[in-house]
């Protein structure tokens, strides 16, 4: 299949208070707020490329309105439109939308919210932000937890193998990696990117029975110093961490885990591997192996399983399962003799 996605554009995610959200991001995060547009707020990195990554909208609950990816080409957005349409799946075209042309707009087949677009504004400084160094969008911000531009999206699935391989088929993603229980081969986790990073895309299981959860999304810093810095400066602050700083086994990840206001789970990565292989096959990772702690020293805290918006039900994650979501999926495994 020719190449259809370039990369992860931008979020757009709900928070029932989207001023306190906002504040969250630009006071304590260090990023910058742009534009605010029909009671939503529109936030950049000092390193996007584009105006913006992450957009924070108005909502009941935190949830993932969107998730937003640039095609290889105009060529590319075509072709993936008419892959979706293939599979069975109606979207829609849009004219445009805040700093960017046509986009192509669908709901996928395990409810997430997506739109492929080609045509973007490309960012330029305003005066007093422009860097000395001609490829940097603007200058690095001064705040010593600011993130250099939006990493991955990691959402919920009922079916984790059956949701990597519809977007690996219909739409060009490489599925890297997956993690099975260690008791028995039921995946619970799986990465798949667009380019040549370990993943731009996570997805955990999830037996909510709730279409479209989200479980975090992830920014991204130079390096594992930075991220300390980051953790000590949210804590001095205020922003308890939920989970870290440690390195995922799978794509070798140095992170953490804390929450916004609206509760909803944000990730600060740095590091990873770089993977240009072509015919890579996914590798099956348990968490015995270090799936979610290359150290396989720790344990995560049971609140990692929360997705959004809450829902009755388990989210796994890279760790594996809880034991209560373990009992669930172990028990009608038994009965048909294969546990």
């Amino acid at each position: 299949m020719e190449r259809l996605l370039s990369h992860l554009a931008h979020l757009e995610v709900s928070s029932p208070d989207v001023e306190a959200s906002t504040r969250f991001y630009v006071e304590k995060f260090g990023m910058r707020l742009v534009d605010t547009v029909d009671g939503a707020s529109y936030l950049r990195c000092w390193g996007d490329y584009y105006r913006y990554s992450l957009v924070v909208r108005p909502g009941n609950e935190p949830a993932l309105a969107n998730m937003a990816w640039r095609t290889a080409s105009p060529e590319a957005l075509e072709t993936a439109a008419a892959n979706v349409e293939a599979a069975g799946v109606q979207g829609e075209w849009v004219p445009g939308g805040h700093a960017h042309g046509k986009a192509y707009q669908f709901t996928g087949p395990y409810g997430h919210r997506m739109k492929l677009f080609y045509e973007v504004e490309q960012y330029t400084a305003e005066p007093g932000f422009a860097s000395i160094y001609p490829d940097r969008p603007e200058r690095r911000s001064s705040h010593a937890a600011a993130p250099r531009f939006l990493d991955h999206v990691t959402v919920a699935s009922s079916d984790v193998r059956g949701f990597a391989e519809w977007y690996t088929r219909i739409l060009g993603f490489r599925t890297m990696a997956f993690t099975n229980l260690d008791e028995a081969p039921i995946t619970v986790f799986s990465v798949l990117t667009t380019n040549e990073k370990s993943h731009d895309l996570g997805v955990v299981m999830d037996t909510s029975g709730t279409a479209g959860r989200v479980n975090h999304i992830a920014f991204w810093v130079d390096t594992h110093e930075d991220l300390l810095r980051a953790a000590d400066v949210l804590m001095e602050n205020g922003t308890p961490m939920e989970y870290g700083p440690s390195i995922h086994g799978v794509g070798e990840q140095n992170f953490l885990y804390f929450r916004e206001p609206s509760a909803l789970r944000v990730e600060l990565n740095s590091g990873g591997y770089r993977n240009y292989v072509p015919d890579w096959e996914p590798r099956t990772w348990t968490p015995a192996q270090g799936s979610n702690n290359f150290y396989r020293n720790g344990s995560m805290p049971h609140s990692l399983t929360e997705s959004f918006p809450l829902a009755d039900g388990f989210t796994a994650t890279e760790e594996g399962a809880s034991e209560e979501m373990k009992q669930a999926l172990l028990n009608p495994y038994a009965k048909h003799g294969r546990g």
